[in-house]
């Protein structure tokens, strides 16, 4: 077996994973909000709460996800992790109250805070040094295609076959992937603790090398932040919501077609190859995505914030990973998840607030590229000092 293969069985299955993990919630985020509204009775704010509680475990749990990760045997964590899936998602099909659904997504954010850091941790360490950008760009494609596939599945399942239809579904997928975890044969060097639970200091939570790129790679999440929470309440305000999930597919499908090259690039070229092109990319995308009034320009701003974004993330992830050593590859990647946690969560809020006063053509043309501006020149000092 060559030293430089890529597409190895631990690779694939830790892919798989991280595929499901991020389907529950997509597909949850989509199906959640009409089941709470016509099954429980509840209402809008109801359907919101669901989705905060979910993200309220995720940001509690993701800095200490770190340190979890590599303290314990990472398979034995995998394992458990999906078994926990495999648990909550059936609770969903029996569970059917309110305040159950909203203790499960609790539960829910903060295994999937854990889970999800985990498979990228050990995605990474299981890679070629060689190809680890290229690999990492791949594995990145299974969050992508799992927000794509995941509201599709669950708005299709609702609508025609109703809410356990989508908690069936979900515990299928969590029986497989727990099966996967379980004949997922990781090398030891892999899956041994580097680290102990005895000591305890701020380090175990961040990676103190990871932060710049994390904190670049959360400027460019809170654009997409921005993109992704409120462009069905764009595309409404333009007449052009029933086709909002064809923005995605576009979305999608020009991150999966450009992923080889750009990971290819990285590894070959180096990081800025990818970056300087990826926010000047980006902020196109966001400039024509304010201007749009047509089906043809929603589906051609898609694919240029798609070539954009689908540069910028994987880059600045694996410069985050690569940037500290092996050891301490669950804290690295524990940091940059967080970082991007953060900054969801403030674009949903201060990006609402501004779109409120001053309209989505001011907030997608103006700020969002400014956000960009300002990340491209603080990396471009950050580089110059590196070099």
């Amino acid at each position: 077996m060559s030293k430089d293969r890529l597409w190895t069985p631990q690779f694939m299955t830790m892919g798989g994973g991280n595929f499901f993990y991020f389907l529950s919630q997509y597909l949850l985020v989509a199906a959640m909000p009409l089941y709470i509204l016509k099954e429980l009775h509840g209402n809008e704010r109801d359907a919101g709460l669901a989705m905060t509680y979910f993200q309220l475990g995720t940001v509690l749990c993701r800095p200490f996800a770190g340190k979890i990760i590599d303290s314990l045997n990472k398979h034995r964590l995998l394992v458990a992790g999906s078994c926990a899936f495999l648990l909550i998602m059936t609770a969903f099909f029996f569970l059917r109250t309110l305040p159950a659904v909203f203790g499960l997504r609790f539960l829910h954010g903060a295994i999937f805070g854990v889970t999800s850091t985990a498979a990228a941790a050990v995605a990474a360490l299981v890679l070629p040094l060689s190809r680890k950008g290229e690999g990492i760009g791949y594995f990145a494609l299974s969050t992508n295609l799992a927000m794509v596939v995941g509201p599709l599945v669950g708005l299709l399942l609702m609508q025609y076959w109703g809410p356990s239809a989508v908690f069936f579904f979900l515990i299928l997928g969590a029986l497989f992937t727990l099966i996967a975890m379980i004949c997922n044969a990781l090398p030891s060097s892999v899956t041994r603790p580097s680290a102990s639970f005895r000591s305890f200091s701020v380090t175990d939570l961040i990676e103190p090398r990871s932060v710049i790129p994390s904190l670049f790679g959360g400027l460019v999440f809170f654009s997409y932040g921005g993109m992704l929470t409120f462009i069905p309440l764009y595309a409404r305000s333009l007449g052009l919501a029933s086709v909002t999930s064809l923005f995605f597919v576009v979305f999608a499908l020009i991150i999966i077609v450009t992923r080889p090259v750009i990971g290819h690039l990285f590894d070959t070229k180096g990081p800025d190859y990818i970056v300087y092109p990826g926010f000047i990319v980006f902020l196109l995308g966001f400039i024509l995505f304010a201007s749009i009034s047509s089906l043809t320009g929603l589906l051609l701003s898609g694919a240029v914030l798609g070539l954009g974004f689908g540069a910028l993330s994987p880059a600045f992830q694996t410069l985050a990973v690569t940037m500290a050593p092996p050891s301490r590859a669950g804290v690295a990647t524990a940091t940059y998840f967080w970082a991007l946690d953060i900054s969801v969560g403030l674009a949903a809020y201060l990006l609402g607030l501004a779109a409120a006063e001053w309209g989505y053509a001011m907030m997608y043309g103006v700020i969002c590229p400014a956000v960009l501006v300002g990340a491209a020149v603080l990396y471009l000092v950050w580089r110059r000092r590196e070099n």
